[in-house]
C-alpha cells in the first residue's frame, strides 16, 4: 500500500509515494497538475506548520542546523521502511540507482553533472575528504580565511603540522566589507607555495558571501586549486556549480534545502576526481570517484535519497523568488534589531539571508553565555566576537516574517540589561 505524504503548505494531499518505487511520485489524477499551477503561498506564519517547530519558541537561525518540513521527514520515512523491508535485497540492486538518481536530481538543481557529485554527511566532512586527499610537502601552505568555518580550519591545521606544512590566512576587511577589499585580501595572500585555497562561500559567523568568480580565477591565474566550502550555498542563494570553475565545492542540503540532517555533498572537477578520495576508505578503493564514496560501508541512506523531495518542496515555496524574499527580509530585519537595540549592522552587497546586527556591549563578555541566556529566553540566535565588536547573526527563512525580530529585539533588550 502507498504511504500518503501530505502537502503540508497547502493542506491538501499531494501525491502518493510506493514504496515500491518511492524515486518518483504518483500524481492522483489532475489535482497534481492543479497545484502545480498554484499561485506560490503566502510565507511566514501561513506555512510554519509545515515544520514540527516549536510554536512558543522564536527561530531566527536557521542557518546553523536547518529544519526539515514534515513532508520531507514523511520521504525519508517511506526510504527507511523499504530498506528495512529486506535491508540486503536494498542495498544490493536499490542503493545504487537510487543514490545515483538522487545525486541526478541535485544536480540539475546545482547546474552540474550527477557524476560529479557524490554524497557526504555534512560539508565538513566533505572538506574533510578532500584536504586529506592531499600530497602536502614541508613548507607547503594552505590559504583559509580568518572568517572561515572553525571545524574546516581545524582540519587544514591538522593536514598541514602532520605534512610540516604551513596554514596561511587571508584577512577579510571587516565590518567595511566590500567585493573589491575581500578579493584584494586573498589575492594579496597567495604565495608561490600556495597549493589549495579553502575559500568560504558565505562564511558561516560572519554570514559574507564571497565573489567567488573574481577568487577563484585570481586563484587560477596563479595555479592555485581552489576548494569552496559551500556549507551555506545551496538553498540560501543560486548556485552554478558548471559555471563556478571551483575544483571542489562541498555542500550542505540540511540548512538551507530543508533535507534531512546528514544530507550533504562534494562536487568534484573532472579532471581533480582521480585524486580525490572519501576519508573512509573501503571496497571501492581504486575504481573510481563515485565507486569510492557511494559506498564507504552500512549506513543509513535516507537523507541522501530525500533529497528529491526538498528541492520540490524549495521549489513549491517558490525557488528562487523565495530566496530572494528571505534575503530581503533579513535586511528588514536586521535593520529592525539594530534600531531597537541602537546600534549597526554590516551593510553592503556582501550579505544574503543571513545578517549581523552589533551588540551594544563590550567584546569582554564571552559569546557562548549569552548565547545560552538567549536560549533559556525562548529563542537562538549565534553569538560571535568579530573584529572587536560582539555580533548577532540572524537568518531568515520560508516561515519567518518581520514580526519574529520585532519580538527577537526585545528578548535581547532585556537579555542585555539583565
Amino acid at each position: 500500500m502507498p504511504y500518503r505524504i501530505l502537502d503540508l503548505v497547502t493542506g491538501q494531499s499531494r501525491r502518493q509515494y510506493s514504496l515500491a518505487n518511492p524515486i518518483r511520485p504518483l500524481w492522483s489524477g489532475t489535482r497534481g497538475a492543479t497545484l502545480r499551477r498554484m499561485a506560490l503561498p503566502d510565507l511566514g506564519r501561513a506555512v510554519r506548520h509545515a515544520w514540527r517547530l516549536d510554536p512558543d519558541f522564536i527561530t531566527v537561525n536557521h542557518g546553523s542546523f536547518g529544519a526539515t518540513p514534515n513532508c520531507v521527514l514523511a520521504g525519508q520515512d517511506v526510504w527507511r521502511h523499504r530498506m528495512e523491508e529486506q535491508p540486503t535485497r536494498f542495498m544490493a540492486t536499490v542503493l545504487p540507482n537510487a543514490l545515483r538518481e538522487a545525486a541526478s536530481r541535485l544536480a540539475a538543481f546545482l547546474g552540474a553533472r550527477g557524476e560529479d557529485i557524490a554524497f557526504v554527511s555534512n560539508a565538513t566532512s566533505g572538506c574533510n575528504a578532500v584536504l586529506r586527499s592531499l600530497s602536502l610537502r614541508p613548507g607547503d601552505e594552505v590559504l583559509v580565511l580568518d572568517h572561515g568555518y572553525g571545524a574546516v580550519r581545524s582540519t587544514v591545521r591538522f593536514v598541514t603540522e602532520r605534512a610540516g606544512a604551513l596554514m596561511t590566512e587571508a584577512t577579510i576587511p571587516f565590518p567595511d566589507v566590500t567585493a573589491d577589499g575581500i578579493a584584494g585580501a586573498i589575492s594579496a595572500a597567495l604565495g608561490p607555495r600556495t597549493r589549495v585555497a579553502v575559500i568560504d562561500h558565505i562564511t558561516s559567523a560572519s554570514a559574507l558571501i564571497m565573489p567567488m568568480d573574481r577568487i577563484i580565477a585570481a586563484c587560477h591565474d596563479v595555479g592555485v586549486p581552489v576548494l569552496v566550502d559551500g556549507a551555506h550555498g545551496p538553498g540560501q542563494v543560486t548556485v552554478e556549480l558548471n559555471n563556478l570553475g571551483a575544483d571542489w565545492y562541498a555542500g550542505n542540503c540540511h540548512k538551507w534545502l530543508c533535507a534531512p540532517k546528514g544530507c550533504g555533498f562534494l562536487w568534484t572537477a573532472a579532471e581533480r576526481q582521480k585524486d580525490t578520495h572519501p576519508t573512509v576508505i573501503s571496497h571501492g578503493l581504486g575504481q573510481g570517484y563515485l565507486q569510492e564514496f557511494d559506498w564507504t560501508g552500512t549506513i543509513d541512506p535516507s537523507a541522501f535519497l530525500s533529497i528529491g523531495a526538498a528541492i520540490e518542496f524549495h521549489e513549491h515555496l517558490g525557488g528562487a523568488s523565495m530566496r530572494q524574499r528571505n534575503i530581503e527580509l533579513a535586511a528588514e530585519a536586521a535593520s529592525l534589531v539594530a534600531r531597537r537595540l541602537n546600534t549597526e549592522t554590516v551593510s553592503g552587497d556582501s550579505n544574503g539571508a543571513m545578517r549581523l546586527v552589533r551588540l551594544p556591549v563590550s567584546q569582554s563578555i564571552a559569546p557562548g553565555p549569552l548565547r545560552a541566556r538567549l536560549l533559556q529566553a525562548g529563542t537562538d540566535a549565534p553569538v560571535h566576537a568579530i573584529g572587536g565588536g560582539l555580533w548577532l547573526r540572524l537568518s531568515a527563512f520560508a516561515y519567518n516574517e518581520l514580526d519574529d525580530y520585532a519580538r527577537v529585539a526585545d528578548i535581547v533588550a532585556r537579555v542585555l540589561r539583565e
